[in-house]
């Protein structure tokens, strides 16, 4: 594992090595992908494997010649023997071209039924389109369900904060024709969102080379992949975490704390990392006071996550309280259908007595990043983005209720991880002169 963390200057060394590995990720990518394109109940998910098998196929077959050529001391040297050809043959494949037929498919008109075989988009892409037209239409985002003159579905919710509905503005604003509504569908903006915050993340550190091993857990793997084509949201929003790193590890606490408010206010889960981000703040002001840069930090994620939801929550607080806090925590009047069978909903089956265990495991979990962070305060954007991807790995698998696709998180920023690794010091040089020592 190393040896695959290690930068690309150091994979020359174990050519074979790093292409045998190479030829697994993909080899299990692909039987990811047939396994989705033949079995899955949505339509969406079957299209995306269907080209996914098409993309991880190529992937690993140049992986395959890779290999090969390695063991026969070939020279692989030449333009197609580059890694990042396998790289390439997913973001067309398994990204961009199941995404761009699943908006035309959209056109034909399947939201909302309830038939998941039909769905060019997962509800949640349709629910925040729609939040965008009840904001514009009743300042908030929320349905009140108290005013359905029937019984409330899972689809009336958007378990969302509020400045997830700025994803659905333009279809609200500027949609209505099929060629509009299919260049203004949510997902393109959740895309867009998502490359333009790893672009300003990758600038911040100074444009450090990709590892390739980066790549292929952020961006290469299914769960990445599936993400970007089906629905996007959780895309767009770990884009924002990694840039909230980015922007504390250069040095910015005010607008760590800005940026990291506009993550929260659209996806609570990723809160855990408020805890990390101030740890971090304060071990990484060498220059200055470090309780004056967490103050900063902390201020400016609390101004801008009152000013963010105060004007939706006195719209209507009952619609309000039942979306955000209610309904993703099961109190709601309709119960979350998020139940995909990780560790914690496992457990949370075998009845009451279950349900309080993975809660009790739930709480020791957050006990030990406490205690992690406590006792090795993280001195690089590298250290935090791992505590963090701990962290919501922890959370997500123990989560009584909670979705397989979340993984998605942890596994971009461990990604980023790497990448913060290649950028080397990016903040600024301590007072005395001394590089503090790499807590990992």
């Amino acid at each position: 594992m190393q040896l695959l963390m290690a930068p690309a200057r150091g994979e020359a060394a174990h050519p074979v090595r790093v292409a045998a590995w190479d030829l697994v990720f993909y080899l299990g990518c692909f039987a990811f992908a047939l396994g989705t394109a033949l079995a899955s109940e949505f339509y969406g998910y079957r299209i995306w494997g269907n080209f996914a098998v098409a993309g991880y196929g190529l992937a690993a077959a140049h992986s395959a010649w890779l290999t090969i050529s390695a063991r026969r001391g070939m020279q692989t040297n030449g333009k197609f023997g580059s890694r990042w050809i396998g790289i390439g043959a997913v973001v067309v494949l398994a990204m961009c071209a199941p995404l761009l037929m699943l908006v035309i498919r959209r056109l034909t008109g399947t939201d909302w039924l309830i038939t998941p075989f039909s769905w060019a988009a997962q509800p949640e892409v349709w629910v925040i389109e729609r939040s965008a037209n009840l904001l514009l239409q009743h300042g908030t985002p929320y349905v009140d369900i108290t005013t359905l003159h029937r019984a409330p579905e899972v689809n009336d919710y958007t378990p969302y904060g509020p400045v997830m509905t700025v994803f659905g503005l333009p279809r609200a604003l500027f949609g209505g024709s099929p060629v509009l509504n299919a260049l203004t569908d949510a997902r393109w903006m959740f895309a867009l969102a998502a490359v333009l915050c790893a672009y300003a993340s990758w600038r911040l550190l100074n444009r450090p080379r990709l590892p390739v091993f980066a790549a292929q857990l952020a961006i290469a793997c299914p769960l990445t992949a599936l993400t970007w084509a089906v629905a996007g949201p959780d895309l767009a929003i770990v884009g924002q975490l990694v840039l909230t790193f980015a922007l504390a590890a250069t040095g910015r606490p005010g607008w760590t704390g800005f940026v990291l408010a506009l993550v929260i206010s659209a996806k609570l889960i990723v809160a855990p990392a408020a805890a990390v981000l101030a740890v971090f703040v304060y071990r990484r002001a060498r220059g200055e006071n470090p309780w004056a840069a967490t103050g900063r930090f902390a201020g400016a994620l609390a101004a801008a996550t009152i000013a963010l939801h105060l004007p939706v929550y006195l719209a209507n607080p009952a619609a309000f309280t039942e979306h955000v806090i209610r309904f993703p925590l099961g109190m709601g009047a309709v119960r979350s259908p998020a139940a995909s069978p990780l560790p914690g909903h496992l457990i949370a089956q075998a009845g009451p007595a279950g349900a309080a265990i993975s809660l009790v495991l739930v709480g020791l979990a957050a006990v030990a990043m406490l205690v992690w962070l406590a006792r090795r305060p993280p001195a690089t954007g590298s250290a935090a983005l791992t505590r963090t991807a701990v962290g919501l790995g922890a959370l997500i698998l123990l989560t009584p209720a909670t979705r397989y696709g979340y993984l998605v998180y942890p596994l971009v920023l461990l990604g980023a991880a790497l990448t913060f690794r290649a950028s080397g010091p990016t903040a600024r040089p301590p007072r005395n002169g001394r590089a503090d020592a790499t807590s990992s």
